[in-house]
């Protein structure tokens, strides 16, 4: 599994002290209250203060004193380590650790592989097949049956995967 998890990425400075706005790429945005670090690449900065609206995070981070240094960091992702992270509720995961999972049916017809997940109020699963344009789906707690990520392997119900999924023309 992956050390550091992806968690957001810096859009621009925010007014004149330094902080920066941020594009979270988690599904609630309150997780950022509780961060004490986060990486920028390889350089570690701490959490001095963070703030949420409007589906946008705002931090202060140490170091970043002036808006010129938060400049520097327009269009950086922000990571955390693993032990780091805000622990997960039960039944949910980091999609990094989906990413590369094989999606199956329930009769192992296998519909392609994770290449990308977007977040959203339904999170949508990007499937790569060999040869084929890919397939798009929602995250529904009717379609999904089982997650697996120490396998790397989703099973899904396929009625309705029938009834939700997208081909790409």
């Amino acid at each position: 599994m992956q050390e550091k998890l992806l968690i957001g990425e810096i859009l621009k400075p925010q007014g004149i002290r330094g902080e920066v706005k941020v594009k979270p790429y988690v599904d609630n945005a309150d997780r950022f209250y509780d961060l004490k670090t986060v990486f920028l690449e390889d350089t570690e900065y701490k959490v001095l203060h963070a703030r949420v609206g409007d589906g946008f995070v705002f931090l202060a981070l140490s170091g970043v004193a002036d808006r010129n240094q938060a400049e520097l960091l327009r269009g950086k992702k922000l990571f955390v380590t693993r032990e780091n992270a805000v622990p997960l509720q039960k039944n949910t995961f980091y999609i990094v650790d989906v990413l590369g999972s094989e999606v199956v049916d329930e009769t192992g017809h296998s519909y392609g592989v994770v290449a990308d997940v977007t977040p959203a109020s339904r999170d949508i699963f990007t499937l790569e097949r060999v040869g084929k344009k890919p397939i798009r789906f929602p995250f529904l707690k009717d379609l999904v049956l089982s997650v697996d990520t120490e396998n790397k392997k989703i099973t899904v119900n396929k009625k309705r995967m029938g009834e939700v999924a997208v081909y790409e023309d």
